[in-house]
C-alpha cells in the first residue's frame, strides 16, 4: 500500500538543508553503470511480448456484462495456446492484468482490499485457476500493483479519517489547511468529510496518497507483494504512478526518496522470488526515466518511444525514433525497457492513426521488430478504436460481429464503439492480410528469430528521408527492416551503413512477412553497407522485413 507526510515537512528549509536536498537529488538522478542492476535477462524475456488485459472488458463467462477471470481463462488460447508449432494464437508469453484487487471503481486503481480479488471478476480461487492455466501455456503474469495511493474506502484510510489517534493516521497525509496544488497544477489537497482538515491525493479525492515515510506502510506494501507472489502465484508487477510515491517538501514528483523506496521494495521482491519481474510507469521522457535505473525496478515503459513511433507513421518522418532506441540500448539490457504503441491511458492506436489500416500495419511492424520488451494493448491487434474519456478506450473486446460482440450474452458494462462490427477477431481470423494476422506473425517471429529476439539495433541511413531503415543483428544472423513512412511510393531507395554493419560475404535476403525477398548484395571486407537498394520501389507505408542469409 501507500502513505502520509507530517505537516512539519512543509516548513521552510534553511539554506544548508536545501543544499543537502539538492545534493541528494543530484546523486539520485546521476546516470549509473547498468552493470549494477539486474542485467541478467530471465530466460522467458528473450523475444517476449506482453499483452495488456483489462479483465472487465475481455470476456464475460456468466452473462452479467462484465468480463471476469473465468472468461479470461477460457480465452487464454487466443493469447497463447502453449503449442510452439501453431501460429493461430498471438504468441504472447506475458500478460499484464490491469488491477484485479477489490475496488469501488470500475477501473480498479483505487484498491479497497489488496488481499481480495474484485468480486465482479470472481474469487481468489478463480485467480489461482487462471494462474495455473497461464503457466501451463508458458505465460508469465504481471498484475497491476497500485502503491502510490489506496481507495478512500480502504479501512486504514477510514480509520485515519475518523480518529486522529488511530495508528493509521501516519499512513496518510493530513493538514489543517490546503497546502496548494499538485505537481501538474491540479487540486491535490481535499477537504475531509468529517472535520476541518485536508488530506493529500494527487490523482483524485477518492485516492488518498500513502505515506512511505511511515515504516508500517512500507511493511504493508511488502506484505501485499508477498501475498501475490506466494499465495496467488504471480510472476511480477506493473507498478502504477511510481514518481509520486514520496513527497519531500516542495518536491512532489521524482523525489530522491522514491528511489530509496523502490530499491528496498525490489530487494524484498527478490527475496521472495529472485526472478520477480517489475515494470514501472514513469510517464516522462527517456532522460527523466534513466535515474530509475539501474538498481530499482526491472523495466520501465518508454512513453517517449510510443510517441515517436506513432508520430513517425503519422507524419512520414522517422526523426528521432532510432536515436531513442539506441539511447536505451546503450544504457540497459533489452529486457529492461518496454516500448508500446498504446495502453489504457491513451487514445487507441487506430484512432491516433486516423483509421488508416496501412499505418496500423506499419506501426505494429516497427514496434515488433525493434528492441526492448514490447507491450500490446488488448484489441490493438484487431484495430479497435477509442478516444478519451477513459471508459471509451477500455471498451469490451470485439470477438464477433453480433450483439454482445461475442464478449457477453448480456448487456456489456460499457457500450461498444460505432465500428465494433467491422474490426473483430472473427472477421480477421482467417484473412492472411488482416492486422490480427500481422500481429500473430510478428510476435511468433520475434520469439523464434534470434536477431529479432535479442539482436543489437544497427541504424542505417536511407537516401529518402521518409524511409526508416535498420538492422537487428545477433552474431552472424541479421534482419533488415526498411519502412517507407510516406503515403506515396518511394522509388530507388538506397541504404548506407557504418563500418562493421554486417559480416563480409554475399547475401540473399528472404522476406519474413511473405512475398518476394530483397535484391541480393555483397558486403566487402570491413562490413560496410554501401548504396544497397533492397527494392526498386516501396509502396505507401510498406515495410520490408528481410532475413539476411549469407551464402
Amino acid at each position: 500500500m501507500p502513505p502520509t507526510l507530517p505537516i512539519s515537512r512543509f516548513r521552510p528549509l534553511a539554506l544548508p538543508a536545501i543544499l543537502s536536498v539538492l545534493s541528494t537529488f543530484a546523486a539520485a538522478c546521476a546516470p549509473r553503470a547498468p552493470a549494477a542492476g539486474p542485467s541478467d535477462s530471465p530466460s522467458w524475456t528473450r523475444g517476449a511480448v506482453c499483452y495488456e488485459v483489462f479483465v472487465r472488458s475481455f470476456y464475460d463467462s456468466n452473462g452479467d456484462g462484465i468480463g471476469d477471470l473465468k472468461g479470461l481463462t477460457s480465452r487464454l488460447d487466443y493469447i497463447n495456446d502453449g503449442d510452439s508449432t501453431t501460429t493461430n494464437d498471438l504468441g504472447a508469453t506475458c500478460i499484464w492484468l490491469m488491477p484485479v484487487a477489490e475496488s469501488p471503481s470500475y477501473h480498479g486503481y483505487d484498491v479497497s482490499d489488496y488481499y481480495k480479488v474484485e468480486p465482479d471478476y470472481g474469487t481468489n480461487a478463480d485467480f489461482k485457476q487462471f494462474m495455473a492455466a497461464a503457466h501451463q501455456r508458458g505465460i508469465r503474469v504481471l498484475v497491476d500493483m497500485v502503491l502510490n495511493h489506496a481507495s478512500s474506502q480502504h479501512p486504514s484510510f477510514q480509520a485515519a479519517l475518523r480518529d486522529t489517534a488511530s495508528p493509521f493516521r501516519s499512513w496518510y497525509r493530513f493538514s489543517p489547511t490546503d497546502l496548494g496544488k499538485g505537481p501538474w497544477g491540479a487540486q491535490a489537497w481535499h477537504k475531509s468529510p468529517v472535520r476541518d482538515e485536508y488530506y493529500y491525493g494527487v490523482f483524485w479525492q477518492g485516492m488518498p496518497d500513502l505515506n512511505y515515510e511511515t515504516a508500517a506502510v512500507r511493511e504493508e506494501a511488502n506484505k501485499v507483494a508477498s501475498f501475490w507472489l506466494d499465495s496467488m502465484g504471480v510472476d511480477g508487477f506493473r507498478l502504477d504512478a511510481v514518481p509520486y510515491m514520496v513527497e519531500d517538501g516542495p518536491c512532489l514528483k521524482d523525489c530522491p526518496g522514491v528511489h530509496t523506496v523502490l530499491r528496498d521494495y525490489v530487494t524484498h521482491l527478490r527475496s521472495v522470488n529472485a526472478e520477480t519481474y517489475t515494470v514501472g510507469e514513469v510517464w516522462d521522457s527517456t532522460g527523466r526515466v534513466l535515474p530509475y535505473y539501474p538498481d530499482q525496478l526491472t523495466s520501465y515503459f518508454s512513453f517517449e518511444i510510443a510517441e515517436k513511433l506513432l508520430r513517425a507513421v503519422n507524419t512520414g518522418s522517422g526523426a528521432g525514433v532510432l536515436e531513442a532506441y539506441v539511447r536505451l540500448q546503450d544504457t540497459v539490457p533489452q529486457h529492461r525497457y518496454s516500448p508500446f504503441l498504446s495502453n489504457h491511458d491513451g487514445n487507441r492506436v487506430m484512432t491516433v492513426l486516423g483509421g488508416d489500416a496501412a499505418k496500423a500495419h506499419q506501426a505494429a511492424t516497427l514496434l515488433l521488430t525493434l528492441p526492448g520488451l514490447p507491450f500490446v494493448y488488448y484489441g490493438e491487434e484487431i484495430g479497435m478504436t477509442g478516444a478519451k474519456p477513459d471508459e471509451r478506450i477500455r471498451t469490451p473486446m470485439q470477438w464477433a460481429p453480433r450483439a454482445g460482440l461475442g464478449f457477453t450474452t448480456g448487456r456489456p458494462w460499457e457500450a461498444s464503439q460505432p465500428d465494433s462490427f467491422t474490426s473483430t477477431v472473427e472477421r480477421q481470423n482467417t484473412d492472411s492480410t488482416s492486422l490480427l494476422n500481422r500481429y500473430r506473425r510478428l510476435i511468433h517471429l520475434r520469439g523464434s528469430n534470434d536477431a529479432l529476439a535479442s539482436g543489437e539495433l544497427v541504424p542505417l541511413t536511407a537516401s529518402n528521408p521518409a524511409v526508416l531503415a535498420y538492422l537487428r543483428r545477433s552474431g552472424d544472423h541479421s534482419v533488415l527492416v526498411v519502412a517507407n513512412l510516406a503515403a506515396t511510393p518511394a522509388e530507388g531507395v538506397s541504404l548506407e551503413g557504418a563500418p562493421d554493419a554486417l559480416p563480409s560475404g554475399r547475401y540473399a535476403p528472404s522476406s519474413l512477412l511473405g512475398g518476394e525477398g530483397g535484391a541480393g548484395f555483397e558486403i566487402a571486407t570491413g562490413g560496410q553497407l554501401r548504396g544497397y537498394a533492397p527494392s526498386a520501389s516501396l509502396g505507401p507505408h510498406q515495410t520490408l522485413v528481410l532475413d539476411l542469409v549469407r551464402q
